[in-house]
């Protein structure tokens, strides 16, 4: 079976929320263990969450999940900092990972039966890249083949995988995710999280 991990990117202060998203509270739970356990469920190894403003607040709920804890200490220089950081880190773990499939803390609606999606296309299909598709974009959850590593080493700033999806459209393979549009960046997007 091809060796595919997660990385999910949570270390971003959530600044236009005023509030960490991280802990918003999601069927029960902070999101971020909501995601975490969403990853988990998908069988992939190793999976490492990204921290970073706020981490030692948001660490203790993860503590017992058995999943790699990344702290980016220069998080505030932006969305690629943080993904290098953390694809860093799980490179030593496993450097002879296959794929990577990249996860944000804040689309709820995010489900292991979408990740398994995304493998099992990797696996049938043979494209190096399988992004969710919503409002007209490819982006995250996206897995990418470990050929595009030094792309995702490149990037710079708040760029994130999507740069990288965009310049590779015709090898991507796209699965639909409407709900992954919605947005948890302002205080109005948190009613979607209210039962």
């Amino acid at each position: 079976m091809s060796r595919i991990g997660i990385l999910i990117l949570a270390a971003g202060a959530s600044s236009r929320l005023g509030q960490p998203k991280q802990l918003l509270s999601y069927q029960g739970k902070p999101l971020i263990r909501q995601m975490a356990e969403v990853a988990i469920s998908s069988g992939c190894h190793p999976i490492g969450i990204v921290l970073g403003a706020y981490g030692e607040t948001i660490q203790p709920y993860l503590a017992d999940l058995g999943i790699h804890i990344i702290y980016n200490k220069q998080w505030q220089t932006g969305m690629a900092g943080s993904l290098q950081c953390g694809l860093r880190e799980i490179l030593m773990l496993s450097p002879d990972l296959d794929a990577i499939v990249l996860m944000v803390c804040d689309q709820p609606f995010v489900s292991p039966r979408l990740i398994h999606q995304l493998i099992s296309s990797y696996q049938a299909l043979n494209y190096p890249i399988v992004a969710s598709k919503y409002a007209g974009i490819l982006g995250v959850p996206a897995l990418l083949h470990r050929s595009f590593f030094p792309d995702l080493f490149a990037l710079q700033g708040d760029m994130g995988a999507r740069v990288i999806i965009q310049q590779h459209r015709s090898r991507s393979l796209s699965i639909p995710f409407a709900e992954g549009a919605i947005d948890l960046d302002t205080p109005q997007s948190l009613e979607i999280l209210e039962p």
